[in-house]
């Protein structure tokens, strides 16, 4: 008789995410964690306060299938606020489980098997995972250092009869690139000719240094409604564990991704949905400068220490990863690369292979600087020590 006790095809093309291997890579040594991106800064009161009331006043229950009202009324003015995009909060928004659950939500609602999207690589790899795990083909399209540019031509030489979207991250994951008006124009004149979705993920939208400016693409005219904008607050609340994201989009799309959402998540829990809301009502514009501020300084501190011991940083724009040069490091990939920093220095980074399908990044590693300021200065202490 035939096995039929096997993992499914589409299991197979779904790997263990680099980062999260570093992350027990040094777990294993006792190290410092600049690889996975789990910012370590406490949340806002506003935010705790929110959610402890919520639970003492009943919120435990389901919500509706695209989110409680309170947070997709929060969102929406918090849309047109900051990102210029004008948005129904009963039509246009769906509240999932963390980023990662709309951007899900959002394939299988409205790509199938076999379809392509275009991908900017250095890519962020759940990125991938999650077009991987809905059947979706991923097409690449390489930015060049070190200002990350893309050659519009290129993009539009990938576009296949099954193309169906774009990936646009900003600021981007883990190169730090800030797409500019200009860059997005460029993609939405492709998009609007090869009537292609595009899908968003902007969850640093706040994380901005140098004065920079986040431009969402839904708020562009020239995009003519075809954008899913994928953001959340994990990293801006400091709240990664909590999983609670959205999608934006226009109302063609909303109810189905909504129904997709209810079907593999019901809902992100009802009264930490409620503390989101409570932190974006009540939370400042001062709130959000002050993110770009604190985070510019720690991006300054170690990308100061990386030039001293030799390993160049490619200055993030945005969110808070810096690519860095580890030619000058002992090995012949960069995984080895990242484990001879962890052996040396006690400090994990990831290796730029895992932000690459297949050649690039042997010679590029991350680190996270979203870290309180005791553990980033013993971090960079440590590698100074490769100096020596």
């Amino acid at each position: 008789m035939n096995n039929r006790l096997f993992t499914s095809s589409r299991s197979e093309m779904l790997i263990q995410s680099e980062i999260r291997n570093m992350s027990i890579e040094c777990d294993n040594v006792g190290g410092i964690n600049l690889s996975q991106g789990v910012c370590d800064l406490p949340l806002p009161d506003a935010v705790r306060q929110g959610a402890h009331l919520a639970i003492d006043e009943g919120f435990n229950t389901y919500t509706r299938y695209d989110g409680l009202q309170e947070l997709r009324e929060a969102i929406a003015k918090k849309a047109v606020k900051y990102n210029a995009i004008q948005c129904d909060p009963n039509k246009n928004i769906i509240v999932s489980a963390g980023a990662t659950g709309a951007l899900y939500s959002a394939c299988l609602a409205l790509l199938d098997p076999g379809d392509e999207v275009i991908i900017f690589e250095p890519y962020y790899g759940y990125h991938i995972n999650t077009f991987n795990a809905a059947g979706v083909v991923s097409k690449y399209v390489k930015l060049k250092p070190p200002s990350w540019t893309f050659n519009i031509e290129e993009v539009e030489k990938a576009i296949t009869p099954k193309t169906r979207g774009i990936m646009i991250n900003t600021p981007a994951n883990p190169s730090g690139k800030v797409f500019t008006r200009e860059e997005l124009k460029s993609l939405a004149e492709l998009c609007n000719r090869y009537d292609l979705f595009v899908f968003t993920d902007e969850i640093y939208e706040y994380f901005l240094y140098d004065n920079g400016k986040h431009i969402s693409p839904a708020s562009m005219q020239e995009f003519n409604g075809r954008t899913i904008t994928i953001s959340g607050y994990s990293k801006t609340f400091s709240i990664t564990g909590w999983r609670i994201g959205y999608c934006i989009c226009d109302e063609r799309w909303s109810e189905t991704i909504g129904y997709v959402n209810d079907l593999v998540y019901v809902c992100g829990p009802a009264p930490l949905q409620m503390g989101v809301a409570k932190g974006i009502n009540d939370l400042s514009d001062g709130f959000y400068s002050a993110i770009s501020r604190e985070y510019q300084e720690k991006r300054d501190r170690l990308c100061s220490v990386l030039k001293k011991i030799g390993l160049t940083p490619y200055v993030p724009q945005g969110a808070y990863y810096v690519l860095a040069d580890v030619s000058s490091i002992a090995g012949a990939t960069s995984k080895e690369k990242a484990m001879s920093i962890l052996k040396k220095t006690g400090v994990a980074s990831v290796p730029g292979s895992a932000f690459y399908h297949a050649d690039g990044g042997d010679n590029l590693v991350r680190f996270c600087f979203a870290k309180k300021d005791p553990i980033l200065n013993e971090a960079c202490e440590r590698l100074l020590s490769l100096k020596r």
